[in-house]
């Protein structure tokens, strides 16, 4: 944590720079802010500043190393604080990195491949700050699939509950733009932290296609599952039929109460019969929620006979989260833990819009997970407590 007292006298002078000239020189104030922030990171880090005598230091300094950083306010020119004894490597700096590079990447690739616009031209130039040749598309693109193939090629271990979801990207494939299919898991680890799996593109969500993606997990040491939690995926539900037929499959609970107002028999009671729905899992166990739901399907037979069917044939795969502890199950009766990666990828994919290949898709979407997984990583919250 960064306090008033971790202040150098570089991150002074930054400062004052920027006072005096603003926004003429902001790559110089840029180095020196760098600069003092991973100092101050690497203390933090150390329990202890240069020559401090301390109980509590971790390791020790071992001076810099040069780096240059391309942003968009110009080259840095920035000294990486290296350690002894500890590893590190700032924060500040990584945060961020990888994703910009590989939105850069995408976009560049519009640009050389001949498939992009005016508009996206502009958008790279604004973005990256710079054009683009093939040359450098090649170099930057090998450096990041690597990382890329090394994430999701890691080894896997005991994870007692699994969040499997799906949304779709446009890409080019074949001469055609179709929505490819992003395949995304998110797994709970034995002492309940939770951490994004995998994430793969393809052409769509059909059986094949998710029995390679948990054939994947599974040869890399996933184990252990005691829950499946997911939206209604026709080709997923067959998928695990083959691959996991003994792991039960708890039904998005939230995407369930949205589903439901689509057999309402008209608008007016759309919000009445998502409530209907929440009503029943709100329940305090198993029985009060069966003897719930057959009074809510005889309740709606007259008044709304397609959603009294429909909830008679789908609740029950919603409420296998109680067979659960108590103290689990607002955490998985839904997808929810998802939405935040949807978030962070909704908000770089539709700066892009359209994706070259299948390729440039995954590149994106697996820079994006890998960044969040290593914030969770960092905050060391647990995401469930095991007894």
């Amino acid at each position: 944590m960064i306090s008033n007292n971790n202040i150098t006298p570089l991150a002074i002078e930054a400062l004052n720079d920027l006072i005096q000239h603003g926004l003429v020189d902001m790559r110089t104030t840029m180095e020196k802010l760098f600069n003092a922030l991973m100092i101050i990171e690497r203390e933090c880090v150390l329990q202890a500043k240069p020559y401090e005598r301390s109980e509590f230091r971790q390791g020790h300094a071992n001076g810099f190393k040069d780096k240059s950083l391309q942003t968009r306010c110009g080259e840095l020119h920035l000294k990486i604080p290296q350690t002894r004894d500890i590893a590190f490597y700032p924060n500040c700096l990584e945060k961020g990195e990888r994703t910009e590079r590989a939105l850069k990447i995408t976009l560049a690739e519009m640009y050389v491949q001949g498939v992009s616009t005016r508009r996206v031209e502009k958008i790279t130039k604004e973005l990256c700050g710079t054009e683009f040749s093939s040359a450098q598309v090649s170099r930057i693109t090998a450096v990041l699939d690597q990382d890329v193939q090394q994430f999701k090629r890691r080894p896997l271990s005991e994870m007692p509950y699994l969040y499997l979801d799906a949304h779709y990207e446009k890409v080019r494939h074949g001469g055609h733009v179709v929505n490819a299919a992003v395949l995304k898991a998110i797994g709970v680890t034995r002492d309940g932290y939770k951490q994004i799996v995998d994430i793969s593109i393809s052409l769509s969500e059909a059986e094949i296609h998710w029995r390679q993606f948990l054939e994947g997990l599974q040869c890399r040491g996933l184990s252990g599952l005691k829950l499946i939690i997911s939206d209604d995926h026709p080709g997923l539900k067959a998928a695990l039929r083959s691959i996991l037929p003994s792991v039960p499959q708890q039904r998005c609970l939230f995407h369930l109460a949205q589903n439901a107002q689509h057999y309402s028999p008209n608008q007016v009671m759309r919000k009445e019969i998502a409530q209907a729905v929440r009503d029943i899992h709100t329940t305090s166990s198993l029985s009060e929620a069966g003897a719930k739901l057959q009074r809510t399907v005889d309740q709606y037979k007259e008044r709304a006979p397609r959603f009294s069917r429909w909830l008679e044939d789908n609740m029950t795969e919603g409420l296998v989260f109680y067979s659960f502890p108590r103290s689990h199950w607002k955490m998985i009766r839904t997808v929810n833990v998802v939405e935040r990666l949807n978030q962070e990828i909704r908000r770089r994919t539709k700066v892009a819009r359209l994706f070259p290949n299948e390729a440039s898709c995954e590149r994106l979407v697996a820079a994006i997970a890998m960044e969040l997984n290593e914030e969770w990583a960092t905050e060391r919250k647990r995401f469930i407590i095991f007894c």
